[in-house]
């Protein structure tokens, strides 16, 4: 398709013809011919005109802003890991209680991942982007004003729904509006989530050890003390508090950016998805005028969607079906569209099963979030397990261990550099970098059962998790690209729920081995087997480089079409 001459004259008819015209030649050398329905090519409208637009000031600013929501999300992750032990000696948990932290949180990001990745197809890409960071900003906050088991295992379950739809949504966000040139910022989403590790150890750091009760309290807890016995109380413990706080505040930092710096357009994409083509062209315009291109009308008219309906609608009753809902959408009061919501939720969740290639992918994409997730969740918990075990780990001050936290984390920077730039090889794509990565990661685990020094450790736990950010990067870029608009967040968020469903159950299954006296090695070669099964499965998936998007009806897996 030939470039668009911009023209700063007011006469925008010989633009709109001249567009039209293009759009006209397209469909006349096969574009009308792979898209089967007008909502297709509706899409193929859109994405050529969001084409035009670039790589520009908007795209930029949402990278940026959806690559914090993934800072977020290992932020608090590892915040929570770092505190809960001041919390236990302040509060006097037992041990048998101790681990509720990790699994309300884990709970939260579960559901959150479904919850939000269901709500982001019907509500729309722009309430889920504020409300995710919103919702972590303010459970957050709360946190470090608490002062019982109870309602800090409460909050914490939110603060992690609140962050289960970031990775999903946020990746969706950014492939529905960037350029396919730049498609690799999918994979550099994901440096952001090295740098919140880094930031929590960094906070940590600084403020907990100040402000700290000793591990080695007589009494521990004032709760279960004698009067006057040496324990620890609050005030002698506010150092994860004021973590906590920290994190909080730059977690509000992230929503104000994001809700009142910042306005987000809703996507044309899904706007073309549910037949608001009016709002579709309004939004490619915004787009263009925000990255301030000359004569942003003349990208993208209604007449050019219009011209797809009419030209399809007696065939097409798909296409006459959304536009009837687009209408009918927000009638009938709150309950109405309680019902609408609940009958299209079904409804996407019907379209990833909808013919055997649909379903294959979308299984196998659960599969493979499972079993990735299943391996670097037994290695963060059971690799030092197997340190200790041999004798390795030393005994570490606290500035000994956020440094080695910094350590093993800045190693995922250039891991997710080698993912990005794999998945650019065209010998390789996106499914054959994801194969090699996940191997790679498997390797690392299971030469990590050779370590007898604490300093080994920490540079092999650092190797894992280099090729570990490698293959998350890539296979969270791909999962937006593989599946069309229309049900993009729920596939998103249903892989991401899989994947956190089994960071929730390896880690007991990794126990029970523990328990049965096979050691920490034996656990560690059952997280290795994950990552290779997941090496084996992407051997399976869609390949998503040089291919048509998902949205214009190319195949999901092996030649077929995609029913919009």
């Amino acid at each position: 398709m030939s470039t668009l001459d911009w023209d700063d004259s007011d006469d925008t008819r010989t633009l709109l013809s001249h567009t039209t015209a293009m759009s006209t030649k397209s469909a006349s050398n096969g574009l009308g011919a792979r898209h089967g329905t007008a909502q297709q090519r509706k899409m193929a409208l859109v994405a050529d005109a969001l084409e035009k637009t670039g790589m520009g000031r908007y795209q930029w600013a949402i990278f940026c802003l959806c690559g914090f929501g993934y800072t977020l999300d290992l932020m608090w992750a590892q915040a929570f890991s770092l505190i809960a032990p001041r919390i236990q000696i302040e509060l006097g948990i037992p041990n048998a209680q101790y681990g509720d932290i990790f699994s309300l949180f884990h709970a939260g990001l579960t559901i959150g991942a479904l919850t939000w990745g269901v709500l982001v197809d019907i509500l729309g890409r722009r309430v889920a982007f504020n409300a995710t960071v919103g919702m972590t900003a303010v459970f957050g906050l709360v946190v470090g004003s608490l002062e019982s088991w109870t309602g800090i295992l409460t909050v914490v379950f939110f603060v992690g729904f609140g962050l289960g739809g970031n990775i999903p949504i946020d990746a969706t966000i950014v492939m529905e509006f960037i350029p396919k040139k730049n498609r690799y910022l999918l994979a550099a989403l994901s440096a952001f989530q090295p740098l919140g590790v880094i930031i929590t150890a960094l906070i940590s750091w600084a403020l907990v050890p100040h402000y700290a009760c000793p591990f080695s309290t007589p009494a521990g807890s004032c709760k279960f003390a004698a009067p006057g016995a040496d324990c620890c109380t609050k005030a002698s413990n506010y150092g994860w508090r004021y973590a906590v706080f920290t994190l909080g505040a730059i977690s509000l930092a992230a929503f104000v950016a994001r809700f009142f710096l910042f306005t987000f357009r809703e996507s044309p994409r899904f706007l073309i998805a549910h037949g608001r083509d009016v709002e579709a062209v309004r939004v490619v315009h915004e787009v263009a005028s925000f990255n301030r291109l000359p004569s942003p009308s003349s990208l993208l008219s209604i007449e050019q969607l219009e011209a797809e309906e009419f030209e399809r609608r007696g065939s097409d009753t798909t296409l006459n079906g959304d536009i009837e809902a687009g209408r009918e959408r927000g009638r009938g009061g709150v309950q109405g569209k309680v019902v609408d919501g609940v009958r299209e939720a079904g409804n996407h969740l019907k379209e990833l099963f909808n013919g055997w290639t649909m379903a294959r992918l979308t299984v196998l994409t659960w599969v493979v979030y499972g079993a990735d997730y299943w391996a670097f969740s037994i290695a963060g918990a059971f690799l030092p397990k197997l340190l200790a075990e041999r004798g390795a780990a030393a005994h570490f001050s606290t500035a000994q261990t956020y440094r080695n936290y910094i350590y093993t984390s800045l190693p995922g920077l250039p891991g997710v550099a080698l993912g990005a730039s794999l998945i650019e090889v065209k010998a390789l794509g996106r499914r054959w970098a994801m194969v090699i990565t996940a191997a790679l990661m498997g390797a690392a685990m299971v030469s990590f059962v050779g370590v007898r020094s604490a300093r080994a450790g920490v540079g092999f736990n650092a190797m894992e998790y280099f090729f570990q950010s490698a293959f998350n990067a890539i296979l969270y870029g791909w999962t937006p690209e593989a599946f069309p608009a229309r049900v993009r967040g729920t596939a998103s968020g249903l892989a991401s729920c899989a994947g956190r469903l089994a960071s929730i159950v390896s880690p007991i299954v990794a126990a029970h081995v523990l328990s049965d006296g096979k050691g920490a090695a034996t656990a560690i070669y059952i997280g290795a087997g994950g990552a290779f099964l997941a090496s084996v499965l992407c051997v399976g998936l869609r390949e998503t480089r040089g291919v048509e998007d998902a949205d214009a009806g190319a195949d999901p897996g092996e030649g077929g079409e995609i029913n919009e």
